[in-house]
């Protein structure tokens, strides 16, 4: 038994440790209160105490309903790993900003080219001069530039001779060829007829694929640099995406990657110097081509932009039939079969050669095709702001004379649904090289089969969107190309063979679904050189992203919302250098939605979906008549769809949001009697791609489980 005398340091002792126990400061004067109060009536007022439980009691409801009021504690050192955090992307700032838009301060390089070239068909090479114009819009003195040599991949000591096989879709062939150069310098420069700075030749080093130049002076924000440049290369057995074909006793040449050309020094990265493997594509900057192609006399020459001597290389009736197409809806014939060897279907060359001159304004890279017995036909696109045609041998003949209207099919659909073809000309040639795209000009190779033809001039003429006019960095993010395309495709095909099967790579689930359960899959954002097969090439970069927009677009989100969106992403970038922050950005700006999960899960992971239902719980409690246990049994977060079975015969849709994974990967649904659910299917109509359907119903099979049905009251 205690003394009152021993109360004061009870007390003090039970202060001290009300201050150790870290209340809020707020609780600090009423504890300094309630204990002077508790002294005093000790010493002076013995007959008034207050209990001291009371005084402690009263503490404690203070300290609790303070710190009722207070958020809880982080736990300190663990990360957000919820599957809904924010995706961490670049810091937004006066280039680009955090709406996804070009920023006030936005800038980037132009290059322009004046090129002569002349084909010579005994060696079968190409030579070349070109003057290159390249404008410093940076913010950043340059003493060096960067330009690509992409001939050189085709020799043995290549590095992309080491990683892809010879006989590969992207292999070299054994080609020995590679670029040559003879010149390197700045020309002399004068004003008003006087010289005031003589041609110097430039410093260059070659490193593969890679020709760094050392400038003789450094080169300033808002200047312009002179290259001229002289160089010359040889075909080989290589067919990556250029080549030579020998058929119906003649060759055809399908030219590109041929001249050398400035790589990207873009806000992200300075300049981008990756390797041109042969499998990753291309980065280029803008600007303008003046082109001159040399060639013998009896050839046709389809190129990138638009023919500015017809007078010189074609007959009076060829630019009579020229003229018509523009603004006809039929195919007309611009050269037949019957022409070919008709030597008045050239006109007279004294030399024994014809220069082709072209044009392309706004474009990022030019190539171009020629051979001595072209069939070449045309159609009006566009009501005649686009003019197609098509240019092929002689045997192609009963399936390519279609193919100027399938170029025109595509492009009009495109052009209605996202938004207007923006070049004058839109050029296919059949050659050696199976599907490849340039401004104004494809290469497509197939003669044997009209769907496949039209499948691959579909696809390569959408390119004209993606990467042609949103130029983004290809041989990074091939998706942003390969992918946005065949996700247009994937539209657009059945508009020309309504119930074929679509493509494999156009946004198909059943193909990526075997390709995410082979063990195989890679991330979409693992560059194209990086994929390790073929298939995971084909699903990565064309097939996965086409399906994941179309997923976001029918069903995460609608056609209404979507397709408007998708449009401003085109308006904002078109002639620009957009990366993947840039797109989820305009895409989230324009929607209203944080799709972090989505693009997180669908393009950084190699997560699957599988959702399942693992029971139903009947109830009667609070008119809840069942209890469905959902499941996200993969890892990747989607929305819901639920097919319900009631015991009365009918049926109930249940559409659940994405945000029900928000505290976790299982869910209850609550669905209201006085029915009962009979059954359950999850995703009844196929809309996503879920890796297992087996756990997607219950009861399991086909009677129930009487492990998974429980009653409670």
């Amino acid at each position: 038994m205690r003394s009152e005398e021993q109360e004061p340091i009870l007390l003090l002792t039970s202060y001290s440790l009300l201050l150790t126990s870290h209340l809020s400061l707020l609780i600090f004067p009423l504890t300094i209160f309630l204990l002077t109060a508790r002294c005093l009536q000790l010493t002076a007022f013995p007959g008034f105490l207050l209990p001291l439980p009371s005084v402690l009691a009263l503490l404690c409801l203070s300290a609790t309903v303070v710190l009722a009021q207070q958020p809880p504690p982080a736990t300190a050192g663990a990360p957000d790993t919820s599957d809904f955090r924010r995706l961490l992307l670049s810091t937004p700032n006066d280039f680009r900003t955090g709406s996804g838009a070009p920023g006030l301060r936005y800038w980037q390089q132009r290059a322009d080219y004046v090129i002569r070239a002349s084909l010579d068909t005994v060696s079968r090479s190409v030579r070349g001069t070109e003057r290159i114009t390249y404008s410093n819009n940076s913010p950043d003195t340059l003493r060096y530039l960067w330009l690509q040599l992409d001939q050189n991949l085709f020799t043995r000591e290549s590095r992309g001779a080491a990683i892809f096989d010879r006989g590969a879709r992207f292999g070299t062939a054994g080609a020995e060829g590679g670029v040559r150069l003879a010149k390197v310098a700045e020309p002399a420069q004068s004003a008003g007829g006087k010289a005031t700075a003589r041609a110097l030749p430039l410093k260059y080093l070659v490193n593969g694929t890679m020709m760094r130049i050392d400038l003789a002076r450094p080169l300033p924000p808002r200047s312009k640099q002179l290259l001229d440049i002289e160089w010359s290369f040889p075909f080989g057995p290589n067919s990556n995406r250029m080549g030579m074909e020998e058929i119906d006793g003649g060759v055809i040449y399908e030219t590109a990657q041929w001249y050398p050309r400035l790589a990207v020094y873009d806000d992200v990265r300075g300049w981008n110097t990756e390797q041109y493997y042969g499998q990753g594509e291309f980065y280029l900057e803008y600007g303008n081509f003046d082109v001159r192609l040399t060639v013998p006399a009896n050839m046709i020459v389809a190129a990138s932009g638009v023919l500015r001597n017809p007078l010189e290389v074609l007959t009076a009736g060829q630019r009579r039939r020229l003229a018509r197409a523009r603004t006809s809806d039929s195919t007309v014939i611009i050269r037949g079969k019957a022409e070919i060897a008709d030597p008045s279907s050239r006109p007279p060359a004294p030399h024994g050669t014809l220069t082709w001159h072209f044009v392309a304004d706004s474009v990022r890279d030019f190539a171009w095709a020629a051979a001595r017995h072209f069939i070449w036909d045309a159609v009006g696109v566009n009501r005649g702001k686009t003019l197609a045609m098509s240019f092929y041998p002689p045997s192609a003949d009963s399936i390519w004379n279609q193919a100027s209207q399938y170029a025109k099919t595509a492009i009009e659909n495109y052009s209605q649904q996202w938004t207007p073809y923006p070049y004058p000309a839109a050029s296919n040639v059949n050659g050696i090289e199976g599907g490849m795209e340039y401004p104004m000009i494809v290469f497509c190779h197939n003669r044997t089969d009209p769907q496949a033809l039209y499948s691959v001039t579909d696809h390569e003429f959408g390119h004209a969107w993606f990467p042609m006019l949103v130029g983004s960095n290809e041989r990074l993010y091939g998706w942003m190309d390969e992918g946005f395309n065949s996700f247009m495709n994937h539209y657009n095909f059945p508009k020309k063979f309504p119930g074929a099967p679509l493509p494999t790579a156009r946004g198909v689930p059943e193909t990526y679904l075997r390709n995410a359960l082979s063990g195989t899959e890679q991330p979409i954002m693992t560059p194209a050189d990086r994929m390790k097969t073929t298939e995971n090439w084909r699903q990565g970069l064309y097939n996965k992203p086409a399906l994941g927009l179309v997923l976001l677009r029918e069903h995460i989100t609608s056609p209404e919302r979507f397709d408007p969106v998708f449009r401003e992403y085109i308006r904002r970038w078109a002639n620009k250098h957009p990366t993947p922050a840039d797109f989820f950005r305009t895409m989230e700006d324009g929607l209203g939605e944080d799709l972090s999960w989505f693009w997180r899960s669908w393009f950084y992971t190699t997560e699957q979906l599988d959702q399942a239902v693992d029971s139903v719980v009947f109830s009667d409690s609070a008119g809840i008549a069942s209890r469905v246990y959902l499941r996200n049994a993969g890892g990747m977060p989607m929305p819901l769809e639920l097919s319900l079975a009631m015991d009365d015969g009918t049926t109930q849709s249940l559409s659940l949001p994405v945000e029900i994974w928000f505290a976790g990967a299982t869910y209850t649904a609550l669905i209201p009697g006085p029915k009962r659910v009979r059954s359950v299917t999850i995703d009844p109509k196929g809309w996503y791609p879920d890796v297992r359907r087996e756990n997607n119903h219950w009861p399991a099979g086909a009677t129930s489980s009487s492990k998974a049905v429980r009653s409670e009251k």
